[in-house]
């Protein structure tokens, strides 16, 4: 029986996101290329691939990995944040040790009976569909008879309100405190031109910068820029994007009710 086990190893900092190997080679690029595009390129990724995977880190993280200055597709500058730099320089030294264990470990299990089917359940990962997941600590609950309202802080000045029920606030141990993940389907933001105010009744209301916008044959993926490093992506028509006037550098407000946010918690 032959047993190929291969380290992944994930790093957390703080208690913040994890960071696995695919996201570590693009922050060495950026440090090497000083460019997400053209670390992009060097890593056989696209535009968009990149530029998804940088947002992701950002907002996963207390404070961004990556400090990036506008340049389109023909690329701009950008670097690593003293925690993005920290988060490659340790998780290089981690795996260093354990791919000294791993080859301790294959070398035990190569004639060990059943050892196949008993490492399986180390290839299971969690994934989701849905295109924005910012990490928040929740700081504010209102428990009601079925239902609760619980609002993560996301950043300063930037709160996401989700309304769930009892039984899974209490099945995720939600407490003030506790670190989540807001999911946030990019369909179920709604954008609003200028940053108000707007009356509404949408609990969330985020402004934000306009950042990127790709049109596609229907539709429009814009994305907003929140705070430092975090970010924020909708799914409009083609058609509502220009009757809106969408550009570039524009303010624009997300709107989205808190039951359409989901919460998850590692």
């Amino acid at each position: 029986m032959s047993i190929d086990i291969q380290s992944a190893p994930y790093l957390r900092l703080g208690g913040a996101a994890r960071v696995g190997e695919d996201r570590v080679r693009l922050l060495e690029a950026i440090q090497e290329h000083g460019s997400i595009t053209a670390a992009g390129h060097a890593l056989g990724l696209g535009y968009r691939a990149t530029w998804d995977a940088v947002q992701a880190l950002n907002n996963l993280f207390r404070a961004p990995l990556v400090r990036a200055h506008a340049g389109g597709r023909a690329g701009g500058a950008a670097g690593l944040t003293a925690e993005g730099e920290a988060t490659l320089r340790i998780l290089r030294h981690v795996q260093a040790e354990i791919a000294l264990t791993v080859d301790r470990l294959q070398r035990r299990l190569q004639n060990e009976p059943g050892a196949a089917l008993a490492l399986d359940p180390w290839s299971l990962v969690m994934r989701t569909s849905a295109r924005n997941a910012l990490r928040g600590t929740v700081s504010h609950i209102v428990e009601g008879a079925v239902n609760c309202e619980v609002t993560l802080h996301i950043h300063d000045g930037v709160e996401i309100v989700a309304v769930i029920s009892m039984h899974s606030a209490r099945s995720l141990g939600l407490e003030i405190g506790v670190e989540a993940l807001a999911l946030i389907k990019s369909s179920f933001v709604i954008l609003m031109a200028g940053e108000g105010p707007f009356r509404t009744s949408a609990r969330n209301a985020l402004r934000g910068t306009i950042v990127a916008l790709e049109d596609g044959a229907v539709n429009t993926e814009v994305v907003l820029e929140l705070a430092d490093g975090k970010s924020l992506a909708a799914t409009v028509t083609r058609q509502s994007a220009q009757t809106l006037d969408l550009k570039l550098g524009d303010v624009a407000t997300a709107l989205i009710k808190a039951s359409h946010v989901i919460l998850a918690v590692e």
